[in-house]
């Protein structure tokens, strides 16, 4: 690795020679805020991933790192401007006068709105989990896709430069890095025919490559992403589920398991539900991408630092994440059941961040199923003949079919329906053991009239159940529940408690 050059130290002190001007660095680059600007200069630095040794260089990745987020951050990129030396020796920012440097020009965001540092602050909210789960599904529709199977076949190496990143470290046993090492190989080999499958079907695309939680920035309460890897194209070109994986994981690094639960479930709900299907490689994409961050945390430890209690510590909760992920526990089952407006859709929500395997489990709902049958959005109603036993039958078959789906990956699943019919009841218990999974089965009953007025209070649901339907179901015969019955009167945490005692009791 060589380090910045002469020139570029004469220009970093020129930027920073008046008051107001804050230098932030990183391995890679140096950025300068000034008021509303930021200018973002690639230091002369070369890696085994990256090189920025030369000016060319230098200049050709300012240009792509524009060309690559603008359309994502047209908010944050601007150009590329040239740093030049002007005749009387000065240093000048788009001057006239020779370049001698090359940086990004950026319109500067406020630093404690990214991710990151908002994770520290509080828990995420739905609406905010939601909206970041959206902004990556805009960004993997409008990725380019390749049948190319040299990503598959680049995840060894990704594995073993982990390793040996660690190792190099020398902060962790090597028994426990070698474990983690191992483990990983052989999961890769259980999933390795399914990704060469998805890589020829078009889901590995040209990502964004590093969507940690810095770097996506809340801006006018919207998450936007930024720095994307601009270096190397192909370090880019990943399966989205991988791309995916880096927030998913950094998410549960910083204790937001919920967001990081309604994020998977968002982007699930929007995207091909053949991604069910590639649930099984989740667990190595998480780990990998926290091995990933355990390495580059170790990397800003310095020999006259070695015992920084904070950076060390930061680096073991990541290594300890990738080393729990890679061993995923069992998956369960949980049917959620009972009459419209018991509350069932919002503890299946609730209910799902809490089962193993992180990041916890999909939730399938036969009302977003009906809906999808019949071609429309969410919230669109639908007519009365959309309500028939024949199509019952129907959305509860596909119900079922993908909970086998999401089973067979080794995900949990929570289905959620009015399972008011036995034999939609007995269908998940055979379901279960088909499956080999524990089966808990949660049905939430509560009067007329607060099933009345939860239904009274909704908006922009998927239901179509009214409070006239709320009465009808009334007159059901539903026979021997034969699963948990759930008093679902009082609040949601209390409603979720009982659950959650049913489903500890059914593991």
């Amino acid at each position: 690795m060589t380090d910045s050059t002469p020139t570029q130290e004469r220009i970093f002190a020129a930027l920073t020679g008046h008051a107001g001007v804050k230098r932030i660095d990183t391995h890679a680059a140096s950025v300068f805020l000034d008021g509303t600007r930021a200018l973002k200069i690639k230091r002369a630095v070369k890696y085994p991933f990256l090189d920025y040794s030369t000016l060319d260089k230098r200049k050709a990745a300012c240009e792509e790192e524009v060309r690559i987020n603008r359309p994502h951050a047209p908010q944050i990129y601007r150009r590329v401007v040239a740093i030049t030396e002007e005749p009387d020796g000065s240093v000048k920012v788009d001057g006239s006068g020779r370049p001698i440097e090359y940086a990004v020009d950026m319109s500067r965001f406020d630093e404690t709105r990214t991710l990151d540092h908002l994770a520290k602050a509080g828990r995420f909210d739905a609406d905010l989990a939601s909206a970041i789960a959206d902004a990556i599904v805009v960004s993997h529709a409008a990725a380019i896709a390749t049948n190319s199977k040299r990503w598959v076949a680049s995840i060894p190496a990704l594995i073993d430069g982990n390793s040996n990143g660690l190792r190099k470290g020398n902060q962790f046993p090597a028994a426990e890095i070698e474990q983690l090492g191992q483990a990983s190989n052989a999961r890769f080999l259980r999933v390795r025919s399914w990704l060469e499958e998805r890589a020829r079907r078009g889901f590995v695309r040209r990502c964004h490559g590093d969507l940690h939680l810095a770097n996506i920035v809340l801006i006018e309460q919207q998450p936007v992403l930024f720095d994307a890897i601009e270096f190397d194209a192909e370090m880019a070109t990943v399966d989205v589920l991988y791309d995916l994986a880096f927030t998913l994981m950094d998410l549960l690094r910083h204790d937001q398991p919920l967001a990081a639960n309604i994020m998977l479930n968002r982007y699930l709900a929007a995207t091909p539900v053949d991604n069910l299907d590639a649930l099984r490689a989740l667990p190595l994409f998480m780990s990998i991408r926290a091995a990933v961050r355990a390495q580059v945390t170790l990397a800003r430890l310095k020999p006259t630092h070695s015992e920084d209690v904070g950076i060390l510590d930061q680096a073991r909760r990541y290594f300890d994440l990738a080393r729990a992920l890679i061993q995923p526990p069992r998956p369960h089952l949980v049917a959620v059941g009972g009459l419209s407006g018991s509350g069932k859709t919002v503890l299946a929500q609730a209910l799902a961040p809490t089962l193993a395997p992180e990041p916890g489990a999909v939730v399938l709902r036969s009302d977003v199923i009906r809906k999808q049958l019949f071609g429309v959005p969410d919230t669109e109603r639908l007519p009365p003949t959309a309500y028939t036993p024949e199509l019952a039958e129907r959305v509860y078959a596909t119900l079922a079919e993908r909970a086998r789906r999401v089973l067979a990956q080794g995900h949990s699943a929570v289905a959620d329906g009015v399972f008011a019919r036995d034999f939609e009841r007995d269908a998940f218990a055979a379901l279960a053991r088909d499956c080999n999974v524990p089966l808990t089965g949660l049905f939430l009953v509560a009067d007329l009239a607060t099933r009345q007025a939860r239904i009274g209070s909704r908006s922009g649901d998927a239901s179509d159940a009214t409070q006239e339907v709320a009465a009808l179901q009334e007159r059901y015969n539903i026979g021997h529940i034969g699963w948990a019955t759930i008093d679902a009167s009082g609040s949601q945490a209390q409603t979720l408690q009982r659950c959650r005692d049913a489903v500890a009791k059914g593991r």
